[in-house]
């Protein structure tokens, strides 16, 4: 993906240290990524009406402005569906917890190790860019359409707003639909969580998803809670 000849992903990273921005810039632009550096959140924001990124690197402790609160403003406001990965100092796991929930996509500690950091960038742009299903990016399950290519779920003429959580949350469910999916399954492949972590955060988006897609049985398909097991998609 990183070396895609038809798409150069562009990678922003917003750090204040000059050092650990030109290092990342250097390693991402070798795996064939263009890189935007940001040295505080002001300018991050100036540069998003002119400046179209794929991904986002997002140090926590910045000047003015917190990353945690850069990644709220984001999701909340500036653009839902950017994938946004933490590459910071903060190594707790209540601070990874923290990060996740608020909605980042993955969470990478520094000092970084290089092919770990590209893994993971990679990672996240394979989940946002290419998904599973025919050759035009599309997975049926009737009466819905999984859009891979757009990150989209339609039913009959009309796409669903999602955020990027939510749609990675319903493509594997409906990739996988009438098997049981375990909580772990979904904190570590969709959250990319420690599927040992305690949170409630799969079963508030479990609850969300199945009101925004209408899968309480209306439209053919339930998303059930199976006691102790964790979740399944299954024909109604």
């Amino acid at each position: 993906m990183s070396s895609s000849k038809q798409h150069r992903w562009v990678v922003g990273v917003l750090e204040d240290d000059p050092d650990q921005a030109g290092l990342v810039q250097i390693w991402l632009e070798k795996a064939g990524y263009e890189a935007l550096l940001y040295a505080n959140p002001a300018e991050f924001r100036r540069s998003l009406g002119h400046e179209a990124i794929d991904l986002l690197l997002l140090d926590w402790m910045l000047p003015n402005a917190s990353g945690l609160e850069v990644l709220e403003w984001i999701r909340s406001a500036a653009n839902p569906n950017l994938p946004v990965v933490f590459l910071t100092a903060r190594a707790s796991e209540s601070d990874i917890v923290r990060g996740l929930e608020a909605g980042a996509d993955d969470y990478v500690v520094k000092p970084p190790k290089q092919a770990e950091l590209l893994a993971r960038v990679a990672a996240v742009l394979r989940r946002r860019g290419a998904g599973e299903g025919d050759a035009n990016g599309l997975l049926e399950v009737p009466p819905y359409v999984i859009d891979f290519t757009k990150r989209r779920v339609r039913l009959g003429g009309d796409d669903f707003d999602l955020t990027q959580r939510e749609f990675d949350l319903a493509s594997y469910l409906f990739r996988r639909h009438g098997r049981i999916v375990s909580r772990e399954a979904l904190l570590e492949q969709v959250w990319n969580l420690s599927p040992g972590l305690t949170t409630r955060t799969v079963d508030t988006h479990i609850s969300r998803l199945r009101k925004k897609l209408a899968l309480s049985g209306e439209n053919g398909w339930k998303l059930t809670a199976v006691y102790q097991h964790g979740y399944r998609l299954e024909q109604a």
